[in-house]
């Protein structure tokens, strides 16, 4: 079955297109626009606020403008570990992109468990309907079993073909039917999936769609998260929506691809 079909964000109840669409990357409003259209509506800003993000926030805005706010699911990445700097970050987040509130606050980048003052100042958003629901990011795979059953929503896990122990390490062990959100990164492993010197002999490079369909082929994925430079780039993305999972043959390359870059023996489990 094509990724073209929403999904429920587990326990948040919020329903996206399979590919998250990050800021970072510089493409144009019309590129996030285009997305949105296709369904991709799980939009990502980080809290600096760079230069980057200001093309997101205008196609925001003009997708408000047009009266889809509620289709929107707009998360502000919380880059900052700080109580007071992720507090005024937060609030000039919200004030740039004209909103009352977001759908989820992400506090990006956790080995460990937040501390306690920066749960307390996300609690305290939500509780005033400034934020509706929490995530939280890392690539500490280990310390996510343990916020199952807390506060927190969404996961947003790292995982790829060549950094795939969340199967082993997250997927089995956060399910149920109070289960978060599941949210991946990282799809390319920073590009190197892609390159041709990263492969083994012989074998020619993955490409965007192929790691973006095996993040998706995995049942406990919700949304794999993606970045464009350009309109070009985002079709090539988007064209991930009318495929489906990979098959057992792709599935064996992707992974031996994967297994070579990572560079390491492991034992997977079946």
């Amino acid at each position: 079955m094509p990724f073209n079909e929403p999904v429920i964000l587990g326990r948040t109840g919020l329903k996206t297109g399979r590919l998250g669409i990050s800021s970072s990357y510089g493409a144009p409003a019309e590129a996030f626009e285009e997305a949105f259209e296709r369904g991709c509506n799980y939009f990502v800003v980080g809290s600096f606020m760079k230069g980057r993000s200001k093309e997101m926030i205008r196609a925001i805005q003009n997708i408000i403008k047009k009266g889809e706010r509620d289709k929107l699911v707009v998360c502000l990445m919380e880059y900052t570990h700080s109580y007071l700097i992720g507090q005024r970050h937060f609030y000039k987040g919200l004030k740039l992109l004209g909103l009352d509130f977001v759908d989820v606050l992400m506090l990006g980048y956790y080995p460990r468990k937040p501390r306690q003052q920066v749960m307390d100042l996300a609690l305290n958003l939500k509780e005033k309907g400034e934020v509706k629901h929490l995530g939280l990011s890392g690539h500490n795979r280990k310390l996510f079993p343990t916020l199952v059953g807390g506060p927190i929503d969404i996961f947003q896990v790292r995982y790829n073909a060549a950094n795939s122990g969340a199967e082993q390490d997250v997927f089995p062990r956060v399910g149920g039917d109070n289960r978060p959100g599941i949210i991946s990164f990282t799809a390319t492993r920073w590009g190197q999936l892609l390159k041709e010197s990263k492969m083994p002999p012989g074998e020619r490079p993955l490409t965007a769609r192929d790691c973006y369909r095996f993040v998706l082929s995995h049942p406990a994925v919700d949304v794999c998260m993606t970045g464009a430079r350009n309109l070009m780039m985002m079709r090539e993305n988007l064209e991930t929506l009318d495929a489906g999972p990979l098959s057992p043959d792709e599935m064996e390359r992707v992974r031996r691809i994967g297994d070579h870059v990572y560079g390491k023996p492991r034992s997977r489990a079946v």
